[in-house]
């Protein structure tokens, strides 16, 4: 089989993740000692013994998923692991994607993710932003639902997960009457998400501007495995290109299932999610029945994905 390796992002960490892969592998807690030295506090600590609340915070939850997804490809090659021919990541996860295909050291992609924390935790005040995920509806009428309610500030679709999933992002106001709407235009669910920060929508602009300005000062090459950006649903390029992307990405709609597509028109043949949680894989089955699809979440699905 062909491996595609693709890396979840903000909302696939848990309290406690990770702790039964580290028991199995030494370079799962150096990966998280290694971004430690960066933030300036025990990531591994705060992560397995929480508070939970603190965890969920963007500006903790951003550089735990980027640990976590590097932690789990370092387990992945330890244990002999093929190497994967392309990889992708879900929003943050695509910085997991670049640091594992050899694009960015992790030191330095971690404090490029911290920056970027900060600045979206910043964009929005706390309240006044928000997201929900839309399940059952075209992505035609998500898209028109949106519009209908612009009178009560932005909606916008952000994520475009898979046939009948979307989340959208905006004001919160604004996603509260989408929400109601979606509901009386026949979705099968329509919820408002635990988080504050409206990621990937217009109003995330200005962050990811102004991180242009930190990725401009990283070291970035070209890729030694292919690396789809999520926002594009094609292969980066150069150093330039992974700048202007990861800049822009920040407030531009996640085309997942384009990048699935892209992956399976890449030539791959298993899509494995590399991290925590099981989000991916099941987004993969959705998009394509046809695909084997797996996770490492734990030594034992590592395992697994050794012996198929």
């Amino acid at each position: 089989m062909t491996l595609a390796m693709v890396f979840p992002g903000q909302g696939s960490q848990s309290q406690g993740m990770q702790a039964d892969l580290a028991e199995h592998f030494d370079v799962v807690t150096d990966t998280y000692a290694e971004a430690s030295e960066v933030l300036g506090y025990d990531l591994w600590a705060l992560v397995q013994d929480g508070p939970a609340e603190r965890l969920g915070e963007t500006t903790v939850t951003q550089p735990a998923m980027l640990a976590a997804g590097v932690a789990a490809w370092r387990a992945w090659k330890a244990a002999g692991g093929e190497d994967a021919t392309q990889m992708a990541g879900h929003s943050l996860g695509e910085y997991s994607a670049l640091v594992s295909a050899g694009a960015v050291a992790f030191a330095d992609a971690m404090r490029v993710v911290k920056r970027r924390s900060e600045l979206m935790q910043a964009a929005v005040p706390v309240g006044v932003g928000a997201m929900a995920a839309i399940l059952g509806l075209d992505d035609e009428v998500v898209e028109a639902v949106c519009a209908e309610v612009g009178d009560a500030g932005v909606a916008e679709p952000v994520n475009y997960n898979s046939p009948g999933q979307v989340v959208i992002a905006g004001h919160a106001a604004a996603i509260d009457k989408a929400v109601e709407l979606a509901k009386e235009r026949g979705a099968r669910r329509a919820l408002v998400l635990p988080v504050s920060v409206p990621a990937h929508s217009s109003l995330m602009r200005e962050a990811g501007e102004t991180l242009a300005e930190t990725l401009a000062e990283t070291a970035f090459e070209s890729p030694a495995i292919t690396v789809i950006s999520a926002a594009a649903a094609k292969p980066y390029t150069d150093a330039d290109d992974i700048r202007t992307r990861l800049s822009t990405q920040v407030f531009s709609p996640v085309q997942w299932v384009g990048t699935v597509q892209a992956l399976i028109a890449g030539g791959a043949t298993r899509v494995v999610e590399c991290g925590p949680g099981k989000v991916l894989a099941g987004l993969t089955r959705r998009i394509d029945k046809s695909i084997a699809s797996g996770f490492i979440d734990n030594h034992d699905s590592l395992q697994k994905l050794l012996q198929d």
